[in-house]
């Protein structure tokens, strides 16, 4: 069955449970109360009727005129009676409580019948176990009891209009509950579409995905359906990105394949046949080949970040150290392509709890970036400064070929590179800022970039803590600790 059918099926048969157990405790508490209202009108009856009979033995000093008592009130259904009644104009005060004839049986004291108003008791005989409102008839002078006098024995009272009325409570009550069943089935029919269409929509969607296409879904309401639809559209962007990225991973990887091993080739050849000398192929070959190691090491850079592998081995460094380690290690680079790499930072710069090795291989990684998209003549300036007691920045300043503000968001993924970057023929994986954020991140830190454009340089801000936020990076880190490369 499908989910919209099981969703209406389910939606129905809850209420058609709900209108069944809402009928039954009604029509069983109805009837339970209706019978409660019968017994008080009968104990009321009999009372009354125990009076009247009081009230007619005292006057006849018998039982002689029982019959006469019970005609008064309604219970005598011969014929001479209701004619005598009906030519005296006398009312029959119960006549609107019943129908039916109500069974009334007098008993004396000795427990012989008196009269029964339906015959089928003899006068003298004994009545050994009636049933109905048992009342006792007093004799008003004296307050003694002289028989008693059973009401509705055969529990006639208001027989015919309870069963009428039970019957149709009962009627509307399933009727009300075939309407409210038919507007159920229709509101299930409606819900069950409006839940079901966006889970349509999503599966079509996610075959189209499937297929390689780029596929939306619109989102119309702010509930978990709507969430539902806006996660898709995150996951379809995503996806997206990445088919991108691995589109651009495939150039780039086998450009930076294809050219080592074309010059490996070359110097391979070149040494077999006489062209090129042992020394200076194998200085050829062994600088290629360091670039493809430096290739496989940033795969497993990445690797050992996505699998949660990456260890820090936490020490407290100046942080003047830190970044003046960095200027003197890629100075000779930046001579080399006339760029002037300069430190700007206060002299008394606080202490910083890092893996000197992994956060050596970020700013190189970044400091690296900067150098390369700066022309000869241009500045790259590193600096740093104490955001707060806890926080401290380290900044790498370039005056060089700038990001494109729409690509600033994405220079951080693994494999991309900015279309200022391919267009100046510049060597790299795109994996170099990567794994920058990824030891970054890995020291409770935050890396971002800003740029004004093309053209206008670009700025690299690192944020880490220091102090007991250091610490308490430290403190997280666990397993076999492991020093930087």
């Amino acid at each position: 069955m499908s989910l919209r059918g099981r969703i209406t099926a389910a939606t129905v048969l809850v209420v058609i449970l709900g209108v069944l157990i809402s009928s039954v405790v009604a029509y069983l508490a109805t009837e339970s109360r209706l019978g409660v209202f019968v017994d008080r009108i009968g104990e009321d009856e009999a009372s009354r009727l125990g009076e009247r009979l009081g009230q007619a033995y005292t006057e006849a000093g018998g039982w002689q005129t029982a019959d006469a008592a019970l005609a008064d009130a309604g219970y005598s259904y011969g014929g001479a009676s209701r004619r005598d009644q009906s030519e005296r104009g006398e009312e029959n005060h119960v006549e609107l409580l019943h129908q039916d004839p109500i069974r009334v049986v007098i008993v004396d004291v000795d427990g012989q019948v008196v009269l029964d108003n339906f015959d089928e008791l003899p006068p003298g005989g004994s009545a050994s176990s009636l049933d109905g409102h048992r009342e006792p008839v007093v004799i008003l002078a004296s307050n003694q009891s002289v028989g008693h006098v059973y009401v509705d024995v055969n529990h006639e009272l208001l027989s015919n209009e309870s069963h009428g009325f039970l019957s149709t409570l009962l009627y509307i009550i399933l009727i009300g509950g075939l309407v409210t069943v038919g507007l159920a089935v229709v509101l299930a029919i409606w819900l069950s579409r409006r839940i079901t269409a966006p889970v349509r929509a999503l599966t079509e969607a996610t075959q189209a995905v499937a297929q390689g296409d780029a596929t939306r879904l619109r989102v119309t309401t702010s509930d978990e359906l709507g969430q539902m639809s806006d996660a898709f559209n995150r996951m379809s962007s995503t996806l997206e990105s990445q088919r991108e990225l691995r589109r651009r991973l495939v150039n780039d990887v086998s450009h930076e394949l294809n050219t080592p091993l074309s010059v490996i080739h070359l110097e391979a050849a070149g040494l077999r046949d006489g062209l090129q000398s042992a020394e200076t192929a194998s200085d050829h070959i062994i600088q290629e080949v360091e670039r493809l190691r430096g290739l496989v090491t940033d795969l497993d850079w990445l690797a050992e970040t996505d699998h949660g592998e990456l260890r820090l081995k936490l020490e407290a460094t100046p942080l003047e150290e830190v970044i003046g380690v960095e200027l003197e290690r890629w100075q000779p680079q930046a001579q080399a392509r006339e760029v002037s790499l300069s430190l700007e930072m206060p002299a008394d710069g606080p202490e910083v709890e890092v893996d000197r090795g992994r956060m050596s291989q970020a700013l190189g990684n970044v400091v690296v970036n900067a150098i390369n998209s700066v022309d000869p003549g241009g500045n790259v300036v590193l600096g740093a400064r104490a955001d707060s007691d806890e926080v401290v920045s380290i900044s790498i300043v370039d005056d060089g070929i700038g990001i494109d503000p729409l690509e600033l968001p994405h220079i951080f993924e693994r494999f991309y590179r900015a279309e200022q970057t391919r267009s100046r023929g510049t060597r790299g994986s795109g994996l170099g800022l990567a794994i920058a954020r990824a030891i970054v991140e890995a020291h409770r830190g935050t890396i971002t970039a800003s740029s004004a454009g093309p053209g206008q340089g670009t700025t690299v801000t690192i944020r880490v803590p220091v102090g007991r936020g250091a610490a308490a990076v430290r403190a997280s880190s666990s397993g076999p600790e492991r020093g930087g490369e």
